[in-house]
């Protein structure tokens, strides 16, 4: 594959760079939105009617909607999927994919098409419907699983669409808020969504002042350093990319160089990108992050938000919870409701006992009693951390009845 010439590169990240800018004008947001997928379960997602799948054509002698004329077009599209494909279940799947494909093409605006030729698909799905700007695919809808496991079984009740950047940075004003209302409408879940604050003059320091704030500890987590990696010719300082998180932990940001990746080394651009990439692995994410696309950048680090204030953008940040952090939040709501309970309850109870009988005794009545099923679920381990935190709260705000 030949690198483009450097008039076409500077063409290209010129009119990027314009289009960046109008999205901030038109939508009163400075973080751009670069990429989404999703994914609808079938029976959530419409059946199309046969308008959809079968527009009318200019010529009005060429609209013979009669049963014969409409199955023959049914069969012929039907030949084009495998042999195994022939059943009026998968003919479903593929009817739904292909309304859904035109209703996202139409979401990201007149520019944007359909290529009704099913294609090989990706990422486990067995076929796709290309959604592409000016004859270049730029997203797709996936149907079907490739495969017979039981996990590829359960993928192919499902329908997953994935718009790239390019798709992201060209589509028409008020995008993000249609393609927000589409993923409401069929109960879907947003499986990625990138976000991108870009300083397009370049940031103080550069990525150096970035390096300097990480070995401080101003991008730390909750106490903890991010893993860190490094990509690019650091010694030259060209096209440099500081990675901070990771993707198996479903959040990772990406700073590195734009100009250098659009323009070439050779423009000297001093374009700096931070993309925050978020992924649903052990995280929900919200729709909420395509209509506020700057409060969920700043929501994820004190350094996100420290980076936005730089931008100028006033925020109101939204983070997004991982589910580890969801459960022990889970485990310690469940203890403080169970020790609530003891305490306005049961207390006099036990203490009269302990009291009467010792705490041996006691101990030798209750000790081996099963847990409360609301608790069940959850390991002695994690109990025993939250049952600490919740005597905390509940101490601090309730008092023991006294016995005698």
């Amino acid at each position: 594959m030949t690198r483009a010439s450097k008039s076409l590169l500077v063409l290209d990240g010129s009119q990027v760079k314009l289009r960046l800018l109008a999205e901030r004008q038109e939508s009163g947001q400075m973080v751009h939105v670069d990429w989404v997928r999703f994914t609808i379960q079938r029976r959530f997602a419409a059946a199309p009617s046969v308008d959809h799948l079968f527009p009318l054509k200019a010529d009005p002698f060429e609209n013979i909607w009669d049963e014969e004329k409409r199955g023959a077009r049914i069969d012929a599209m039907l030949r084009d999927l495998p042999d195994s494909e022939q059943s009026s279940t998968n003919f479903a799947a593929w009817s739904q994919a292909f309304a859904l494909a035109v209703e996202v093409a139409s979401a990201m605006g007149t520019d944007f098409k359909v290529n009704e030729e099913v294609k090989k698909g990706h990422d486990f799905y067995r076929h796709r419907f290309a959604i592409e700007r000016n004859g270049s695919e730029c997203g797709w809808v996936g149907f079907l699983a490739s495969g017979d496991s039981p996990r590829q079984q359960a993928q192919s009740s499902t329908i997953h669409c994935n718009l790239f950047g390019a798709a992201c940075t060209f589509a028409a004003a008020g995008w993000r808020d249609r393609l927000s209302d589409i993923v409401e409408t069929y109960n879907g879940d947003l499986t990625r969504c990138d976000l991108a604050l870009d300083f397009f003059d370049g940031l103080v320091g550069g990525l150096d002042w970035v390096v300097e704030k990480y070995r401080s500890g101003a991008c730390d987590v909750g106490g903890r350093r991010l893993k860190s990696r490094c990509v690019g010719d650091w010694l030259n300082g060209h096209e440099r990319s500081l990675y901070l998180g990771s993707k198996e932990a479903g959040k990772e940001t990406n700073i590195y160089e734009k100009g250098d990746q659009l323009f070439g080394v050779e423009a000297g651009s001093k374009w700096l990108r931070a993309e925050l990439r978020y992924g649903n692995k052990l995280r929900e994410l919200s729709t909420e992050m395509l209509r506020r696309p700057d409060d969920f950048f700043a929501g994820a680090s004190a350094f996100h938000d420290s980076l936005l204030a730089i931008a100028g953008a006033v925020v109101f940040p939204e983070p997004v919870k991982c589910a580890p952090r969801l459960q022990i939040e889970t485990v310690e709501a469940e203890c403080t409701r169970n020790l609530r309970w003891m305490t306005n309850t049961a207390a006099a109870s036990v203490a009269v006992a302990i009291e009467c009988l010792g705490f041996d005794e006691m101990w030798s009545l209750i000790g081996n009693c099963k847990l409360p099923g609301r608790l069940q679920k959850f390991s002695k381990a994690e109990l025993s951390r939250a049952f600490t935190g919740a005597f905390g709260r509940v101490s601090s705000v309730e008092s023991v009845p006294a016995f005698g």
